[in-house]
């Protein structure tokens, strides 16, 4: 009896079970649908400002920029030359045409005695070189500029000799004689605008030829020293010889 109302409680359990079940699936499938009929039905409720958002199309995105323009490409046409290295090349065919150079002619002659070259022509004669612009600039004088003269300038050796006018000789001194002393002695020297010399100094020499050497050179006469047509003083050397030999 006991087995007997187990199964049938057990039955009764399992028929209540699949009914509750069934029951709950289409209440729940009618709210389900009830809600997505809800928005369907009622439009007005849904907002309008997203759902035009969404369905607006996003604007179309920008062209691309244009490629840069290519730069212009330079064309460089060859000229056919017939010198090659300075020497003319034979010809690879024969011209159709040749041409002939033309040279322009030379024009005639002026005749000078209607006026003067470079005037105008059917001048008089005796006229001016250039017109009259000509004769005004000719005519004027041009004042030209004087160069200063230096009042002194220095002279070689070889110049001054060819000025000398009076040379007198040293008197070879006897104890340089006696000693057989000989040799050079120089001297530097100025030159008055008169010929004459001025302040003379010793620059090499045996000191007992030096005396006599100075002594006898300050005797010496020149001719002027002329530059830009006026005597100017000199600064020159003078070298006095002195020699046992006589010489």
């Amino acid at each position: 009896m006991f087995e007997d109302s187990l199964i049938e409680s057990g039955g009764k359990l399992k028929t209540k079970r699949g009914a509750t079940t069934a029951l709950s699936f289409v209440l729940q499938v009618g709210l389900i649908g009830v809600l997505v009929l809800i928005p369907l039905l009622f439009t007005e409720a849904l907002p309008k400002t997203q759902l035009m958002t969404f369905l607006v199309a996003p604007p179309p995105p920008p062209p691309p920029p244009p490629p840069p323009a290519a730069a212009p490409v330079k064309v460089v046409k060859q000229i056919q030359t017939d010198i090659i290295n300075g020497q003319l090349r034979t010809p690879t065919k024969i011209p159709e045409k040749v041409q002939m150079i033309k040279e322009e002619e030379a024009p005639p002659p002026m005749n000078t005695m209607a006026g003067v070259v470079g005037g105008v022509p059917g001048g008089v004669p005796g006229g001016q070189m250039g017109g009259v612009i000509g004769g005004i600039i000719n005519s004027t004088p041009m004042a030209v500029p004087k160069i200063a003269t230096p009042q002194r300038v220095r002279v070689s050796q070889g110049v001054t000799q060819g000025l000398l006018l009076r040379k007198v000789q040293p008197n070879y001194p006897p104890l340089a004689r006696q000693a057989r002393i000989q040799g050079s002695v120089l001297l530097q020297a100025e030159i008055s605008k008169d010929g004459s010399i001025e302040n003379l100094h010793l620059i090499s020499g045996h000191p007992m030829l030096a005396p006599a050497a100075i002594e006898a050179v300050k005797q010496w006469k020149y001719r002027p020293y002329i530059l830009n047509g006026e005597p100017v003083e000199v600064d020159t050397q003078i070298t006095v010889i002195f020699s046992l030999s006589g010489g």
